[in-house]
């Protein structure tokens, strides 16, 4: 069964999978599906002064999914004539509905598993009228979708989560070339920067616009996946401030969050509130662990840096856990 509650972790995941498969492939597709999530997370996940909101949730009107299903009849009502049959082959939209839970209510997920060459073939059109076709009936469908009640918004802005989100969108400007998106991942760096980091330099967890100031001690993620954001900066921009930036984050954590009996790194720093047992995160579960993704940056750093110990640090990481 698909669950509707979007985390803005998922988003940018998704993301570095898909561009992974793009350069794997050369297949348009998969930079497509990365446009349509950067064209979402935009419209929908980012706040005005530019640091990206958390999730949004999978109910709406009391309902699990509902601002997202489709009934037939919908289709019909919103689509011209002439696109209707297109658009229910192509998203494969049925009178009684496509999903388990929706043949409840004669509801559909709308998704693709047509190419557009068969399709092109089916509907006696080329390809480029077709995806023209496909786009205008994708504006009308979303047009009437934004009048229904939208799901609610969780809308603090976390620190690792938008680390995340800088790092896969900086690589989507890289990879894609598209200017737009090295801006929409600066303003979300330069908003950290401007609201989650103390004035002793550290950086805090959370914020939440109009509820006051950012707070709670950061740990080892909100580090890693900043860093890991601007690294993926520094790669687009070659901005040397964003390298000066990572090696301060990396020297910080390097202080204050790594155990030197074993080299890898706690979950929260030595001048974080006591808890009863310092942990360490050691596996990658819904988001990749603090120390793998503390490895991946280093081993980066130590080659862009040319530092050895940095590199000495992501071996006793990989040696910790192997």
């Amino acid at each position: 069964e698909p669950h509707f509650e979007k985390m803005l972790y998922d988003q940018a995941l998704l993301i570095h999978a898909y561009l992974d498969a793009f350069i794997a492939t050369g297949d348009q597709m998969y930079a497509n599906v990365v446009h349509e999530i950067i064209e979402y997370v935009t419209r929908d996940m980012t706040s005005p002064e530019g640091g990206f909101y958390s999730a949004e949730d999978a109910d709406s009107e009391g309902e699990e999914g509902l601002f997202y299903v489709w009934r037939k009849d919908e289709f019909n009502n919103v689509l011209d004539q002439k696109d209707r049959d297109f658009m229910i082959n192509f998203l494969n939209i049925e009178e009684k509905g496509n999903w388990k839970e929706g043949k409840k209510h004669s509801t559909n997920i709308p998704h693709r598993n047509n190419s557009w060459d068969g399709m092109s073939e089916k509907f006696k059109l080329d390809k480029i009228n077709l995806q023209r076709k496909y786009e205008k009936c994708r504006k009308q469908l979303f047009e009437y979708r934004e009048k229904r009640v939208h799901p609610q918004k969780d809308d603090k802005i976390l620190t690792d989560w938008n680390g995340l989100m800088i790092s896969a969108i900086a690589r989507a400007a890289s990879i894609l070339d598209r200017e737009e998106y090295q801006s929409i991942a600066q303003n979300a760096m330069n908003f950290i920067e401007s609201n989650l980091i103390d004035t002793n330099g550290r950086l805090l967890k959370r914020i939440r616009i109009g509820s006051g100031e950012g707070g709670l001690d950061a740990t080892i993620e909100d580090y890693s996946f900043l860093i890991w954001g601007i690294i993926e900066l520094y790669q687009l921009t070659f901005d040397p401030k964003y390298l000066d930036l990572a090696t301060t984050f990396s020297d910080h954590i390097i202080e204050y969050f790594l155990d030197e009996n074993d080299g890898s790194f706690y979950f929260t720093a030595d001048y974080a509130e006591n808890l009863l047992v310092r942990s360490k995160d050691s596996y990658d579960g819904a988001i990749p662990s603090g120390n793998s993704v503390s490895a991946y940056n280093f081993i980066r750093l130590s080659k862009l840096l040319s530092r050895t110990d940095y590199e000495d640090i992501a071996l006793g990481i990989l040696n910790r856990f192997s």
